[in-house]
């Protein structure tokens, strides 16, 4: 690779950059102020993309392009006021993950949404009036509107630099990004703040949306992948600092421009595919970056919020009658068999809903009594998963044995990722485990020679006895129960209680003798060990397993079982599994507009259960008997 084409590729990454700040700047103002996760900003890029697309060929011209992409950036702004107005400040009195639940049923709204309007096909709109040319740069030819993204970026930093550095508006952002409450107290109307905030960093995404509309199609992918590269962006650059999302924005953009000007590489005795990392080049940044700086190149440790939500009791053991009902559905699980032979599908379904049980109770473990936030609960799933069906593919190893197995590899990755896990908080806990997962993920996505690339591993069926669906699901129904009383052994043993000790009050807990970092990484291994059961059973219940499986959208369905039914006890993530699990199948069986249907049910469980189902029976029972 010579000097040119290293500066050349360079160019290129500073004009991918502009794009990556737009969208990564607006979702860290937002998150300072509000404390809110907003997975549903990638989304508001993604409209911006095709509102941009509708309004510059339907008005053309360089009026119509650039009036276009301004007028796009004030109907996002607009859109984000109402989703504060109407959504979020209804729930700010909730657990802070139940906002990220309730933004995450706006993405499958949006989605639907845009393909209701635009429909599937991708859209790339015109080309920018004035800057259709290309101009020679270092022997190559570099199109004029990379080169006006190139300035647009900086341009912006520096006008939100001097709004925040010089306004009163500013100067609010700023203190609540240190201590919104303190702002409160003072007589600031927090209202209109959060609502002016939200609409700042929607506008400032849909801006990056419309500006990508005459260099990207407009696509329905667009909204994950947005959101997964803010996020990195923003822990990268540190929470609430708009110059450190602009530098981490330039250094993953000019990793993954690297990344491919380097192409193929011989080393003589190895050969190495650098195209292929730009899968993985920003979140291995992340990673190594978080273990670093655990606060972001140009972050700081967040200020202490004082949560308005109501205070949790602490998790106790079941009731008798709670006993006595769980007894009873053990007992109607059994004879499901012999209740569902005029339909077979229902076994299949039930042991479908079994392992998203064990899933969910496993991430539960980690996120309830360990407090600890995994976005990247896949990985250990994943690792199961393929650990079982590599033993069969590779060894033709009997389904004992690579049941056993399954959860024996998730634990190795879990104690792995774990020990770096543990040493963060917070969301930056939660995006280092994304980072892992997305690693996890790209192995076996580029290592076509041992798991099968795309293709992934086929033909992992279980042999006789377990090749008939009523057995195989009578061996998950047992490994599951097995999961549950196991986690529940660990959770109410001394184990368990410091585990809660060191999540409610850690410098208590290490002043009393608990090694807290110790007491999470093993409960991080239990989780994952327990996860990798769940792999092991999917790859032989579905007889393939394939990196889509394992992807960014199972650690978030993960996160919304856990949620939907209750964090505050071990019966809330087994319900919110089964509710989540019946309602997609339910549901994508009814319409094309599945994702949109399923975000409106999920709106209104939040709204009518801000602590999830379980939690809001609870609180009913609690209600009746004190009254």
């Amino acid at each position: 690779m010579t000097l040119n084409a290293l500066l050349f590729q360079a160019l290129n990454g500073l004009s991918s950059a502009s794009g990556l700040f737009f969208v990564a700047v607006g979702l860290s103002l937002i998150f300072g102020v509000t404390r809110i996760i907003n997975i549903a900003h990638g989304s508001l890029y993604m409209l911006g993309t095709y509102v941009a697309y509708s309004l510059v060929t339907k008005i053309g011209g360089a009026v119509g392009f650039w009036g276009g992409i301004v007028l796009t950036a004030v109907i996002i702004a607009v859109l984000g006021a109402l989703i504060e107005i109407l959504l979020l400040r209804r729930i700010y009195r909730a657990p802070e993950l139940f906002q990220l639940l309730a933004t995450f049923a706006l993405v499958l709204v949006f989605n639907d949404a845009a393909l209701y309007i635009w429909g599937p096909e991708d859209l790339l709109g015109p080309r920018a009036p004035g800057l259709r040319n290309a101009i020679e740069i270092f022997g190559r030819r570099l199109p004029s509107y990379d080169l006006f993204l190139i300035f647009v970026g900086p341009a912006v930093l520096i006008i939100l630099h001097f709004a925040l550095a010089k306004t009163r508006f500013g100067r609010l952002i700023r203190a609540a990004t240190q201590d919104r409450e303190m702002v409160g107290a003072l007589g600031v109307n927090q209202a209109i703040l959060f609502t002016s905030v939200f609409a700042l960093g929607a506008a400032l995404a849909g801006l990056g949306g419309a500006l990508q509309v005459a260099r990207e199609p407009a696509n329905l992918a667009t909204d994950l992948v947005a959101i997964g590269d803010a996020f990195v962006v923003v822990v990268v650059g540190g929470m609430g600092s708009i110059t450190g999302a602009y530098l981490a924005a330039v250094i993953i953009a000019e990793v993954k421009a690297l990344c491919i000007g380097l192409g193929v590489v011989d080393f003589g005795f190895v050969t190495v595919n650098f195209s292929k990392f730009t899968l993985v080049a920003e979140f291995l940044v992340m990673a190594i970056v978080l273990i670093v700086r655990p606060y972001g190149l140009l972050g700081r440790p967040q200020g202490p919020v004082r949560s308005i939500a109501e205070p949790e009791d602490p998790i106790r053991p079941a009731t008798p009658m709670l006993k006595v009902l769980g007894a009873v559905i053990l007992v109607l699980l059994l004879c499901l068999p012999f209740l569902a032979q005029g339909s077979p599908y229902i076994v299949v379904l039930a042991i479908d809903v079994l392992i998203a049980i064990i899933f969910a109770t496993s991430l539960h473990f980690i996120m309830g009594p360990g407090g600890m936030h995994s976005f990247g609960h896949a990985a250990y799933f994943g690792l199961g998963a393929y650990g079982a069906a590599l033993l069969v593919k590779w060894f033709a190893a009997p389904m004992g044995v690579a049941l056993v197995a399954a959860p024996v590899v998730a634990l190795v990755g879990a104690l792995l990722f774990g020990w770096f896990a543990v040493r963060l908080s917070g969301v930056y806990l939660a995006m280092l485990t994304l980072a892992f997962a997305q690693i996890v993920w790209a192995a076996v996505f580029q290592w076509e020679a041992l798991t099968g690339g795309s293709n992934g591993v086929i033909g992992v069926w279980p042999k006789p006895p377990f090749d008939q669906a009523w057995v195989f699901f009578l061996l998950t129904l047992a490994l599951a129960v097995i999961a549950i009383l196991l986690l529940r052994r660990f959770l109410f043993a001394p184990f368990g209680y410091a585990m809660r000790a060191g999540r409610d009050s850690p410098l208590r807990a290490e002043a009393i003798g608990i090694d807290v970092k110790r007491v999470h990484w093993l409960g991080f291994a239990v989780a994952g060990c327990i996860c990798g059961i769940a792999g092991g059973l999917f790859a032989f219940a579905k007889g393939s397993i394939s990196p889509e499986t394992i992807h960014v959208g199972r650690s978030i369905d993960g996160l919304v079982m856990v949620l939907l039914g209750g964090i505050q006890t071990l019966t809330g993530p087994i319900v919110g599994a089964s509710v989540f699990a019946m309602l997609q199948d339910t549901v994508m069986r009814q319409t094309e507009y599945w994702r949109a249907l399923l975000g409106g049910i999920i709106l209104v469980l939040v709204l009518a259960f801000p602590q999830g189902i379980v939690g809001a029976i609870n609180a009913l029972v609690s209600k009746r008997r004190s009254s």
